[in-house]
Protein backbone atom coordinates (compact mmCIF):
# COMPACT_ATOMS: atom_id res chain seq x y z
CA UNK A 1 0.00 0.00 0.00
CA UNK A 2 0.95 3.66 -0.75
CA UNK A 3 2.59 5.61 1.80
CA UNK A 4 1.12 8.29 0.98
CA UNK A 5 -2.93 9.25 0.73
CA UNK A 6 -4.08 7.52 -2.57
CA UNK A 7 -4.98 9.63 -5.32
CA UNK A 8 -8.63 8.50 -6.44
CA UNK A 9 -11.49 9.13 -9.31
CA UNK A 10 -12.32 12.44 -10.58
CA UNK A 11 -14.96 14.01 -8.42
CA UNK A 12 -18.53 13.28 -10.04
CA UNK A 13 -19.92 15.56 -7.93
CA UNK A 14 -17.50 18.41 -10.11
CA UNK A 15 -17.06 17.31 -13.56
CA UNK A 16 -19.74 14.71 -15.27
CA UNK A 17 -19.29 11.63 -15.21
CA UNK A 18 -19.70 12.28 -19.61
CA UNK A 19 -16.85 14.17 -19.11
CA UNK A 20 -13.16 14.39 -17.47
CA UNK A 21 -10.45 11.65 -18.34
CA UNK A 22 -11.08 8.84 -20.92
CA UNK A 23 -9.02 6.31 -18.10
CA UNK A 24 -10.36 3.02 -15.89
CA UNK A 25 -13.32 4.60 -13.34
CA UNK A 26 -11.52 8.34 -14.57
CA UNK A 27 -8.65 7.48 -11.93
CA UNK A 28 -5.06 9.09 -12.49
CA UNK A 29 -2.83 8.24 -15.17
CA UNK A 30 -0.06 5.95 -13.83
CA UNK A 31 2.74 8.62 -14.82
CA UNK A 32 0.31 11.18 -12.52
CA UNK A 33 1.33 9.35 -9.01
CA UNK A 34 4.50 8.61 -7.25
CA UNK A 35 3.68 4.65 -7.65
CA UNK A 36 0.94 2.49 -8.16
CA UNK A 37 -0.53 -0.74 -5.99
CA UNK A 38 -2.89 -1.54 -9.10
CA UNK A 39 -2.43 -0.78 -12.59
CA UNK A 40 -5.03 -1.03 -14.87
CA UNK A 41 -2.71 -2.12 -18.18
CA UNK A 42 -5.39 -2.13 -21.75
CA UNK A 43 -3.91 -4.67 -24.02
CA UNK A 44 -5.38 -3.99 -27.39
CA UNK A 45 -4.53 -7.65 -29.41
CA UNK A 46 -6.47 -9.60 -30.77
CA UNK A 47 -4.70 -11.16 -33.54
CA UNK A 48 -4.74 -14.43 -31.96
CA UNK A 49 -8.96 -15.01 -32.21
CA UNK A 50 -10.24 -17.92 -33.84
CA UNK A 51 -13.71 -16.18 -35.07
CA UNK A 52 -15.05 -12.94 -34.58
CA UNK A 53 -12.16 -10.11 -34.40
CA UNK A 54 -12.64 -6.78 -32.24
CA UNK A 55 -11.45 -7.54 -28.95
CA UNK A 56 -9.05 -4.88 -29.60
CA UNK A 57 -10.71 -2.12 -29.09
CA UNK A 58 -11.77 -3.89 -25.60
CA UNK A 59 -9.44 -1.95 -23.28
CA UNK A 60 -10.90 1.47 -24.78
CA UNK A 61 -14.72 0.15 -24.64
CA UNK A 62 -14.55 -1.22 -20.85
CA UNK A 63 -12.83 1.94 -20.04
CA UNK A 64 -15.57 3.87 -21.05
CA UNK A 65 -18.14 1.54 -19.71
CA UNK A 66 -16.22 2.26 -16.25
CA UNK A 67 -17.13 5.69 -16.22
CA UNK A 68 -20.35 5.15 -13.71
CA UNK A 69 -18.20 3.29 -11.17
CA UNK A 70 -18.14 5.14 -7.67
CA UNK A 71 -15.82 5.11 -5.25
CA UNK A 72 -17.28 3.00 -2.26
CA UNK A 73 -17.94 -0.93 -2.62
CA UNK A 74 -21.19 -1.64 -0.50
CA UNK A 75 -20.87 -5.43 -0.47
CA UNK A 76 -17.56 -6.05 -0.12
CA UNK A 77 -17.50 -2.89 2.59
CA UNK A 78 -14.27 -1.67 0.84
CA UNK A 79 -13.51 1.82 -0.76
CA UNK A 80 -11.07 0.10 -3.57
CA UNK A 81 -9.31 3.61 -4.25
CA UNK A 82 -8.69 5.25 -1.48
CA UNK A 83 -6.97 2.49 0.79
CA UNK A 84 -4.63 1.43 -2.35
CA UNK A 85 -3.55 3.62 -4.78
CA UNK A 86 -4.82 2.61 -8.20
CA UNK A 87 -3.91 3.79 -11.50
CA UNK A 88 -4.26 3.87 -15.18
CA UNK A 89 -1.20 2.37 -16.85
CA UNK A 90 -2.42 2.86 -20.47
CA UNK A 91 -2.03 0.67 -23.23
CA UNK A 92 0.92 -1.64 -24.73
CA UNK A 93 1.93 -1.06 -28.11
CA UNK A 94 1.13 -4.65 -29.64
CA UNK A 95 2.21 -5.62 -33.33
CA UNK A 96 -1.12 -6.95 -34.67
CA UNK A 97 0.94 -8.45 -37.44
CA UNK A 98 3.83 -10.84 -35.04
CA UNK A 99 2.18 -12.69 -32.64
CA UNK A 100 5.34 -13.88 -30.99
CA UNK A 101 6.80 -9.77 -31.40
CA UNK A 102 3.54 -8.93 -29.26
CA UNK A 103 3.91 -11.38 -26.72
CA UNK A 104 7.44 -10.09 -25.77
CA UNK A 105 5.63 -6.70 -25.91
CA UNK A 106 2.97 -7.85 -23.48
CA UNK A 107 6.05 -9.09 -21.38
CA UNK A 108 8.03 -6.29 -21.46
CA UNK A 109 5.11 -3.91 -19.97
CA UNK A 110 4.02 -6.12 -17.83
CA UNK A 111 7.51 -6.97 -16.06
CA UNK A 112 7.86 -2.71 -16.31
CA UNK A 113 4.31 -3.02 -13.80
CA UNK A 114 5.36 -5.68 -11.51
CA UNK A 115 8.75 -4.61 -10.99
CA UNK A 116 7.28 -0.97 -10.01
CA UNK A 117 5.56 -2.89 -7.02
CA UNK A 118 1.72 -3.33 -8.93
CA UNK A 119 -0.59 -5.78 -8.90
CA UNK A 120 -1.53 -6.07 -12.88
CA UNK A 121 -5.70 -5.83 -13.90
CA UNK A 122 -5.44 -6.59 -17.32
CA UNK A 123 -8.18 -5.44 -19.68
CA UNK A 124 -7.81 -7.05 -23.31
CA UNK A 125 -7.73 -8.08 -26.05
CA UNK A 126 -8.08 -11.86 -26.75
CA UNK A 127 -7.00 -14.37 -24.37
CA UNK A 128 -3.43 -14.92 -25.87
CA UNK A 129 -2.66 -12.10 -24.07
CA UNK A 130 -2.64 -14.33 -20.44
CA UNK A 131 0.22 -16.16 -21.44
CA UNK A 132 2.40 -13.65 -21.27
CA UNK A 133 1.26 -12.37 -18.00
CA UNK A 134 1.11 -15.70 -16.42
CA UNK A 135 5.01 -15.64 -17.72
CA UNK A 136 6.03 -12.22 -15.55
CA UNK A 137 3.90 -13.33 -12.73
CA UNK A 138 5.32 -16.22 -12.72
CA UNK A 139 8.53 -14.78 -11.93
CA UNK A 140 8.03 -12.43 -9.23
CA UNK A 141 5.64 -15.61 -7.46
CA UNK A 142 6.73 -18.72 -8.55
CA UNK A 143 3.96 -21.23 -9.63
CA UNK A 144 0.76 -19.62 -9.72
CA UNK A 145 -3.31 -21.28 -9.31
CA UNK A 146 -5.08 -20.06 -12.00
CA UNK A 147 -8.85 -19.48 -11.70
CA UNK A 148 -10.17 -19.51 -15.26
CA UNK A 149 -13.31 -17.88 -15.91
CA UNK A 150 -14.30 -18.93 -19.63
CA UNK A 151 -16.93 -21.05 -21.94
CA UNK A 152 -14.16 -22.87 -23.12
CA UNK A 153 -10.78 -24.91 -21.89
CA UNK A 154 -8.21 -22.96 -23.85
CA UNK A 155 -5.84 -25.68 -23.08
CA UNK A 156 -6.07 -27.09 -27.07
CA UNK A 157 -2.66 -27.62 -28.85
CA UNK A 158 -2.53 -25.50 -31.45
CA UNK A 159 -4.68 -23.74 -34.22
CA UNK A 160 -3.79 -23.65 -37.57
CA UNK A 161 -0.36 -25.12 -36.50
CA UNK A 162 0.23 -21.57 -34.57
CA UNK A 163 0.96 -23.01 -31.14
CA UNK A 164 0.09 -19.37 -28.99
CA UNK A 165 -3.79 -18.30 -29.90
CA UNK A 166 -6.32 -17.64 -28.02
CA UNK A 167 -7.40 -20.99 -27.06
CA UNK A 168 -4.10 -22.28 -26.02
CA UNK A 169 -2.88 -20.12 -23.55
CA UNK A 170 -3.32 -22.54 -20.50
CA UNK A 171 -1.89 -25.73 -22.47
CA UNK A 172 1.39 -23.60 -23.10
CA UNK A 173 1.38 -21.97 -19.76
CA UNK A 174 0.97 -25.39 -17.91
CA UNK A 175 3.84 -26.72 -20.26
CA UNK A 176 5.76 -24.03 -19.06
CA UNK A 177 5.62 -24.75 -15.59
CA UNK A 178 3.78 -20.99 -14.63
CA UNK A 179 0.58 -22.67 -13.07
CA UNK A 180 -0.23 -25.35 -10.30
CA UNK A 181 -1.39 -28.15 -11.21
CA UNK A 182 -2.69 -29.01 -7.91
CA UNK A 183 -4.34 -25.44 -7.56
CA UNK A 184 -5.74 -24.43 -10.93
CA UNK A 185 -9.41 -24.42 -11.90
CA UNK A 186 -11.78 -23.47 -15.07
CA UNK A 187 -15.48 -22.14 -14.13
CA UNK A 188 -18.22 -21.77 -16.59
CA UNK A 189 -17.54 -24.45 -18.98
CA UNK A 190 -19.79 -25.38 -21.75
CA UNK A 191 -21.06 -25.74 -25.15
CA UNK A 192 -19.68 -28.43 -27.52
CA UNK A 193 -15.80 -29.72 -27.64
CA UNK A 194 -13.95 -31.31 -30.24
CA UNK A 195 -13.49 -34.99 -28.26
CA UNK A 196 -13.47 -36.27 -24.91
CA UNK A 197 -9.89 -36.17 -24.77
CA UNK A 198 -10.41 -32.33 -25.17
CA UNK A 199 -11.44 -32.96 -20.73
CA UNK A 200 -9.00 -35.79 -20.51
CA UNK A 201 -5.93 -33.84 -21.71
CA UNK A 202 -7.35 -30.98 -19.76
CA UNK A 203 -7.11 -32.61 -16.27
CA UNK A 204 -3.95 -33.69 -17.24
CA UNK A 205 -2.74 -30.34 -17.48
CA UNK A 206 -3.76 -29.55 -14.06
CA UNK A 207 -6.92 -28.14 -14.00
CA UNK A 208 -10.33 -29.07 -12.41
CA UNK A 209 -13.59 -28.08 -14.10
CA UNK A 210 -16.80 -26.08 -12.84
CA UNK A 211 -19.31 -26.12 -15.82
CA UNK A 212 -21.95 -23.94 -16.57
CA UNK A 213 -24.41 -26.55 -15.83
CA UNK A 214 -22.83 -27.35 -12.11
CA UNK A 215 -24.43 -24.08 -11.34
CA UNK A 216 -27.95 -24.98 -11.16
CA UNK A 217 -26.74 -27.60 -8.10
CA UNK A 218 -23.89 -25.61 -6.67
CA UNK A 219 -25.54 -21.89 -7.14
CA UNK A 220 -22.36 -19.43 -6.79
CA UNK A 221 -21.59 -20.26 -3.11
CA UNK A 222 -21.13 -23.62 -3.69
CA UNK A 223 -18.84 -22.64 -6.62
CA UNK A 224 -16.69 -20.57 -4.39
CA UNK A 225 -16.11 -23.02 -1.69
CA UNK A 226 -14.98 -25.58 -4.56
CA UNK A 227 -12.52 -22.62 -6.17
CA UNK A 228 -11.05 -21.80 -2.39
CA UNK A 229 -10.62 -25.23 -1.31
CA UNK A 230 -8.85 -25.79 -4.97
CA UNK A 231 -6.32 -22.97 -4.71
CA UNK A 232 -6.35 -22.24 -0.74
CA UNK A 233 -3.72 -19.77 -0.01
CA UNK A 234 -1.43 -19.78 -3.31
CA UNK A 235 -0.58 -17.07 -5.33
CA UNK A 236 -3.91 -16.89 -7.15
CA UNK A 237 -4.41 -15.25 -10.95
CA UNK A 238 -7.90 -15.01 -11.76
CA UNK A 239 -8.56 -14.72 -15.85
CA UNK A 240 -11.47 -13.82 -17.30
CA UNK A 241 -12.91 -14.16 -20.35
CA UNK A 242 -15.75 -12.12 -20.86
CA UNK A 243 -18.04 -15.06 -22.84
CA UNK A 244 -18.32 -17.12 -19.48
CA UNK A 245 -21.56 -15.10 -19.24
CA UNK A 246 -24.36 -15.87 -21.28
CA UNK A 247 -24.71 -13.76 -24.31
CA UNK A 248 -28.11 -12.22 -22.75
CA UNK A 249 -25.41 -10.64 -20.65
CA UNK A 250 -22.28 -10.29 -22.54
CA UNK A 251 -23.05 -10.16 -26.52
CA UNK A 252 -20.06 -7.99 -27.25
CA UNK A 253 -17.58 -11.01 -27.47
CA UNK A 254 -15.93 -13.11 -30.15
CA UNK A 255 -16.77 -16.97 -28.94
CA UNK A 256 -19.94 -16.66 -27.86
CA UNK A 257 -22.26 -19.60 -26.26
CA UNK A 258 -25.55 -20.54 -24.82
CA UNK A 259 -26.26 -20.94 -21.42
CA UNK A 260 -23.76 -18.95 -19.58
CA UNK A 261 -23.26 -17.72 -16.21
CA UNK A 262 -25.46 -14.26 -15.31
CA UNK A 263 -23.49 -11.38 -14.44
CA UNK A 264 -24.63 -11.45 -10.81
CA UNK A 265 -23.68 -14.80 -10.17
CA UNK A 266 -20.21 -13.85 -11.90
CA UNK A 267 -19.85 -10.37 -9.68
CA UNK A 268 -20.52 -12.19 -6.72
CA UNK A 269 -18.15 -15.31 -7.14
CA UNK A 270 -15.55 -12.05 -7.42
CA UNK A 271 -16.51 -10.52 -4.22
CA UNK A 272 -15.50 -13.47 -2.43
CA UNK A 273 -12.04 -13.32 -3.62
CA UNK A 274 -10.87 -11.15 -0.46
CA UNK A 275 -9.46 -13.55 0.67
CA UNK A 276 -7.42 -15.06 -1.23
CA UNK A 277 -3.86 -14.44 -2.26
CA UNK A 278 -4.58 -12.51 -5.60
CA UNK A 279 -1.84 -11.47 -7.32
CA UNK A 280 -2.99 -10.23 -11.07
CA UNK A 281 -5.94 -10.78 -12.93
CA UNK A 282 -6.84 -9.91 -16.45
CA UNK A 283 -10.46 -9.65 -18.51
CA UNK A 284 -10.95 -10.81 -21.92
CA UNK A 285 -12.33 -10.68 -25.15
CA UNK A 286 -14.57 -8.11 -24.87
CA UNK A 287 -15.53 -7.10 -28.57
CA UNK A 288 -17.08 -3.54 -28.78
CA UNK A 289 -18.61 -4.19 -32.07
CA UNK A 290 -21.16 -6.44 -31.05
CA UNK A 291 -21.98 -5.02 -27.92
CA UNK A 292 -24.81 -2.70 -28.13
CA UNK A 293 -25.97 -0.54 -25.80
CA UNK A 294 -22.53 -1.11 -23.74
CA UNK A 295 -24.37 -4.25 -21.77
CA UNK A 296 -21.00 -6.35 -22.20
CA UNK A 297 -18.63 -3.35 -21.86
CA UNK A 298 -20.79 -2.36 -18.41
CA UNK A 299 -20.26 -5.63 -17.05
CA UNK A 300 -16.51 -6.14 -17.79
CA UNK A 301 -15.56 -2.57 -16.01
CA UNK A 302 -17.95 -3.90 -13.18
CA UNK A 303 -16.02 -7.34 -12.63
CA UNK A 304 -12.57 -5.26 -12.70
CA UNK A 305 -13.98 -2.90 -10.25
CA UNK A 306 -14.76 -6.07 -8.02
CA UNK A 307 -11.42 -8.15 -8.54
CA UNK A 308 -9.43 -4.19 -7.79
CA UNK A 309 -11.73 -4.07 -4.11
CA UNK A 310 -11.30 -7.93 -3.65
CA UNK A 311 -7.92 -6.92 -4.15
CA UNK A 312 -7.55 -3.80 -1.22
CA UNK A 313 -6.37 -4.14 2.06
CA UNK A 314 -8.61 -5.03 4.91
CA UNK A 315 -8.57 -3.27 8.30
CA UNK A 316 -10.03 -5.14 10.93
CA UNK A 317 -13.63 -2.48 10.27
CA UNK A 318 -13.64 -3.59 6.90
CA UNK A 319 -12.62 -7.57 7.27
Amino acid sequence: MSDTTPTGPVDATVVPRFAGPATFARLPRLDEVERADVAVLGVPFDSGVSYRPGARFGPGHVRASSKLLRTYNPVQDVEPFAVQQVADAGDVACNPFDIPEAVRQIEGAVRQVVGSGATPMTIGGDHTIALPILRVLHEAHGELAVVHFDAHLDTWDTYFGAPITHGTPFRRASEEGLIDQTGSIHVGIRGPLYSPEDLSDDEVLGFQVIGAHDMDDLGWRGAVERIKARVGNRPTYVSLDIDVLDPAFAPGTGTPEAGGLTSRELLNMLRAFADLNLVGADIVEVSPAYDHAEITGIAAAHAAYELISAMAPRTESHA
